[in-house]
């Protein structure tokens, strides 16, 4: 009986000193969390206060080493924060607090709202450090040549803002809807990009209407002031059946079906004037380099154009020209390119060489189009290239000193055009005399359905 009972007082005394241990840690403990022992908001300029995080250290509910702090985004989430190419991930610093380790934290909130909260700042309550570093928003820019400029398309989108979005804290829209505006004239008096997106803005400033001013996409304004007139007019879009859009016009100062009068309001009848000038002519001209058809007799068109009504956008369908496999002329020129150039021919074994008789591969691809589209000199240049065009050789010849010398020609230039059955492409080359036998004496085998008919 006494045994057991020493026993069970050495087991409770063994109980109330873990206890004991127990406690002595958890208020250790307690007592090693630091505590905040000064806050303040900051009060220089805002914009003076946009950091970016660094990577190094989380965000927290409360400074980081203060009991109950939570995390508010973890450090690898910062990190990629750190990283981000967006202005919406970056932050504003908007307050400070200090503990009793000397430790400074600064309260932040990420640029679209998403995070808040408190991020390690290094020893000072003056200078980022730690976590989080001064960021410049947006970088300086070059003005345009041209500073005067209008609204592209008026509307609610690509408005004016006090501040491109997410430069700064709570950037917001001068205006929602610039229609009312749409012939106001902008003056752009600062240029700037996006740092991290590097998309171009303009700061534009309205002499009509001041509170519009603000800062503006640069693809948002147009050095062209757009004329339209609901009252009167309508916009026409050609475009394929499958959307994609050619080419826009307007068509202006429209009568009325009722009484053949000039339009007075938005939303007026007038198919039976727009009939009249829809014609296929009207949109041969139009489309000329396109390489697509308007035809006015087309039921879908016909359809769109009499129903059409003043402020109203309207959609005519066109269809793609068939190609047009277009020749070459090609031409020899001196160093001087001013200088006219000579013709080069085809070769064939019924003709004496000489130096413009040119022994041309024979290929299987032409050079074509859409008939009528435009093509540029780069495309001109790509198709010689890809076909082996880009140096040609006439066979050897016997030149005046009767020496045996052969011509070689490289590429040199070309001109832009439009793709035609009738009318030749052209390509300019320089000439250099060469001696000896020409690498196109022996000719190279080519397929039956080769031929030099790209020759013009």
């Amino acid at each position: 009986m006494q045994s057991r009972l020493a026993k069970s007082l050495y087991l409770g005394l063994a109980a109330l000193s873990f206890g004991a241990v127990a406690t002595v840690s958890t208020t250790a403990s307690a007592k090693s969390k630091a505590k905040v022992v000064s806050t303040q908001n900051l009060k220089t300029d805002a914009t003076t206060r946009n950091v970016e995080v660094t990577g190094t250290n989380a965000i927290y509910s409360k400074p980081g080493t203060v009991k109950g702090a939570r995390i508010v985004a973890s450090k690898s989430k910062v990190k990629t924060l750190a990283a981000s190419k967006k202005s919406a991930d970056y932050f504003r610093a908007y307050a400070v607090a200090k503990t009793n380790k000397g430790s400074v934290y600064y309260k932040i909130v990420s640029m679209n709202g998403k995070y808040r909260g408190y991020i390690y700042g290094g020893k000072s309550t003056t200078t980022f450090a730690g976590g989080i570093q001064s960021a410049n928003t947006m970088t300086d820019a070059a003005l345009p040549a041209n500073t005067t400029a209008y609204f592209a398309k008026p509307g609610t989108a690509n408005v004016t803002w006090n501040a491109p979005k997410y430069t700064q804290y709570k950037a917001s829209k001068q205006v929602k809807n610039t229609t009312p505006f749409a012939k106001d004239t902008l003056k752009i008096t600062k240029a700037a990009t996006k740092t991290r997106e590097g998309s171009l803005y303009y700061y534009v400033e309205d002499a009509t209407n001041p509170s519009v001013s603000g800062w503006i996409y640069s693809g948002a304004v147009t050095a062209t002031q757009d004329t339209f007139d609901a009252k009167t007019d309508v916009k026409v879009q050609f475009k394929t059946t499958d959307g994609t859009l050619v080419k826009e016009t307007t068509l202006a100062g429209l009568k009325a079906d009722s009484d053949s009068k000039l339009s007075t309001a938005t939303g007026t009848a007038v198919g039976k004037d727009v009939k009249t000038k829809a014609t296929n002519d009207w949109g041969k001209a139009l489309l000329s380099g396109t390489g697509y058809t308007y035809a006015a007799g087309d039921s879908v068109n016909v359809a769109a154009v009499s129903a059409a009504k003043t402020g109203d956008t309207i959609t005519l369908f066109v269809t793609k020209n068939t190609n047009a496999d277009t020749k070459i002329s090609f031409y020899g020129v001196s160093s001087d390119l001013s200088q006219q150039g000579t013709p080069l021919t085809v070769y064939t074994t019924d003709k004496t060489a000489d130096a413009t008789t040119v022994a041309f591969p024979k290929l299987s691809a032409s050079f074509t189009g859409a008939s009528d589209a435009a093509y540029t000199a780069n495309d001109l240049q790509s198709y010689l290239a890809a076909n082996g065009l880009t140096t040609l050789d006439t066979p050897s010849y016997t030149d005046k000193s009767g020496a045996k010398v052969y011509t070689e020609y490289t590429f040199s230039s070309a001109l832009a055009g439009n793709y035609s059955t009738t009318k030749n492409a052209k390509a300019f080359y320089t000439s250099t005399v060469k001696t000896g036998a020409s690498p196109v004496d022996t000719p190279k085998e080519a397929t039956t359905t080769a031929n030099t008919n790209y020759v013009g």
